[in-house]
């Protein structure tokens, strides 16, 4: 039923009301007694929600099922419809462009804001928190990162929120944190501390090997580079107080060709080194050429390839996103990675980890400035959730009441207890916070450098060229200034062609509601599940993973029309996403223009 279903119960009689207006029920004894007056009592209401099926979620649900009280005195249903994440962008897009008004709430990504919220789908709650107190003390508790990346649409910066506050001018907001996430390094403790070990570091480089926490708050690239060619031994040879029973690395970070496993690494190169990806709040003066090929960014991009060959082979084959990375680490074959802390628990978990007991958690590396410090500048990951523009007042009011509850600091803090992480400052600065999971300290500490990418409705096409591009040369077939021409060439034309040089504010304000039609659904093969007895199993990407496009070596100018956005913004495809998903079921990494595999999925090789 549209906008959610709110039922109750009168002496006997059922009342239900929907978005298009409230029935009053009234019960057959008021009728024979002259229609006398009977106290309405609270509705029933069942909240729909999509969310990506995995742990931060399925806890979410099991803690309202426990915990949750309507304020209202509701009988409320959270009825979560669990998506695997391959389909989940999939699905939601297909609900949503359907007309079928199934969700009341979505566990959304921040990069989906600009299709969804043009496309008339996704609520605008400015006016509604500016109106509730606890949902303004929430705003003003959120980490500005995450009102930046989750909630604002058009985008504001971080330094945008921060500077005006809540609720700050010419903004709308649309999310909250439902599980923030960011990269952090995890390492073998048994080796960064081993004393043999620490000598040689000492003797090759002539400092320190990094064994604590404090000791890694020092790392940049530099010394990871070093790291990575300390630790490569040759199966037989000498490491920490054994040898290596395989051949073994020493570091290990993203470098897949899906969706965003390059991007999200490279990314934090460029911005470290002041370089900058095209910015969408400089819209309609920003540019791509010039901006994103820049030669400060060619040399963060060869700086990123250049620790490729000190990792497994797989890191050049385009095959190592943030599940193989993680496999590696866990089978014991590398001695540090940099990945999301939401693939921690499985690293601690006897049960799928070799190196449980030995794993230890710290920042993740960055570039030394001129002053000493270290620029840690990242890529932000996690999701926000959303609420959709069909619901009924009532229902808007409790779906309301349950993010007042999901941001509770009660629950933050049982969520962070059991494998999650908050974005409220207040949570965050417990004393206890950081001793409830051992990664929570690096977490804090990396997120205030946190970015974004983009958050307009062509997303999608300037990432799939990109990681295209990116693999080129993380492959080999091309060098770093190639591949960014490629990319500013493609990003120029496609943001021209897509009307970014009008006021992408203006468009917003005039395309709600006119049926705009989000992008293709990314598909992309998930791992197995790794089972675990508590909190988190697995980690997905922060968003739901993309497919390879086709084979052409270039597509800026000479791109399908099928790739234009205009094509994009009917629904226009070459292939579906039902058949784009059982391609990619079956193991396809690479679809043709015909939609068809043509390479089956390489199986990536540890040793």
């Amino acid at each position: 039923m549209t906008g959610g279903t709110v039922t109750g119960n009168e002496g006997g009689s059922t009342m239900r009301t929907t978005t298009r207006g409230r029935t009053a029920g009234i019960s057959a004894l008021g009728l024979l007694a002259g229609l006398t007056a009977i106290p309405a009592s609270a509705a029933d209401i069942t909240i729909t929600m999509a969310a990506p099926d995995w742990p931060p979620t399925r806890f979410m649900k099991e803690h309202f099922d426990a915990t949750y009280q309507s304020p209202d005195g509701h009988k409320t249903t959270l009825d979560m419809d669990f998506i695997p994440w391959p389909s989940f962008y999939e699905r939601v897009a297909a609900s949503l462009t359907s007309g079928e008004q199934k969700y009341q709430m979505i566990v959304t990504d921040s990069q989906w804001l600009g299709s969804f919220v043009e496309g008339g789908y996704y609520k605008d709650l400015t006016d509604l928190i500016k109106e509730d107190p606890e949902l303004t003390a929430i705003m003003e508790d959120l980490h500005p990162v995450l009102v930046s990346a989750y909630s604002t649409y058009p985008h504001k910066t971080r330094e945008y929120v921060e500077e005006h506050g809540f609720p700050a001018p010419d903004t709308s907001y649309y999310g909250f944190p439902q599980f923030p996430d960011t990269y952090v390094t995890f390492y073998r403790e048994d080796l960064f501390c081993n004393e043999a070990e620490a000598t040689r570091f000492q003797e090759s480089f002539d400092k320190k090997l990094p064994c604590s926490y404090e000791d890694w708050q020092d790392v940049d690239w530099e010394t990871w580079q070093q790291i990575g060619e300390h630790f490569r031994r040759a199966k037989g040879e000498p490491l920490g107080d054994g040898t290596a029973d395989d051949e073994f690395y020493g570091i290990a970070y993203q470098a897949g060709k899906g969706y965003d496993f390059s991007t999200m690494a490279i990314n934090a190169f460029i911005w470290q080194k002041g370089g900058s990806i095209w910015d969408e709040t400089k819209e309609p003066e920003g540019q791509a050429e010039g901006v994103v090929n820049s030669e400060t960014n060619v040399e963060a991009l060869e700086q990123y390839l250049s620790m490729l060959p000190l990792m497994p082979p797989v890191a050049q084959t385009g095959q190592m996103d943030i599940f193989v990375v993680q496999d590696l680490f866990m089978q014991g074959k590398v001695a540090a990675m940099i990945d999301w802390v939401g693939l921690g628990e499985p690293v601690l978990d006897p049960a799928t980890s070799t190196v449980a007991d030995k794993s230890a958690f710290a920042v993740a590396p960055g570039t030394r400035k001129d002053d000493g410090s270290i620029d840690r500048t990242g890529n932000i990951g996690g999701q926000p959730f959303v609420l959709t523009t069909w619901n009924s007042d009532e229902v808007v009011k409790e779906a309301l009441n349950v993010v007042k509850w999901w941001l509770d600091p009660a629950t933050q803090k049982e969520f962070v207890a059991n494998g999650g992480q908050s974005g409220l400052k207040s949570v965050m600065a417990d004393p206890e916070y950081n001793d409830l999971r051992p990664w929570n300290r690096a977490h804090v500490e990396m997120l205030p450098w946190q970015r974004d990418v983009w958050h307009i409705p062509e997303f999608f096409e300037l990432l799939t060229q990109q990681q295209e591009e990116f693999d080129k040369a993380i492959t080999g077939q091309i060098g770093a200034q190639e591949a960014l021409d490629e990319v500013a060439e493609f990003q120029q034309e496609l943001l021209e062609d897509a009307g970014a040089s009008s006021s992408r504010h203006d468009r917003h304000t005039t395309a709600r509601g006119k049926g705009f039609t989000p992008p293709a659904p990314p598909i992309l093969p998930r791992p197995a599940a790794i089972k675990s007895d508590r909190r988190w199993q697995q980690r997905t990407p922060r968003q739901p993973t993309m497919p390879r496009t086709s084979g052409r070596r270039h597509v800026s100018r000479r791109r399908a029309p099928a790739l234009r956005m205009g094509a994009l913004r009917t629904g226009a495809r070459k292939t579906g996403g039902a058949n784009r998903a059982a391609v990619f079921s079956r193991g396809c990494s690479h679809l043709n223009d015909a939609g068809r595999c043509s390479s089956p999925r390489r199986s990536a090789s540890f040793s």
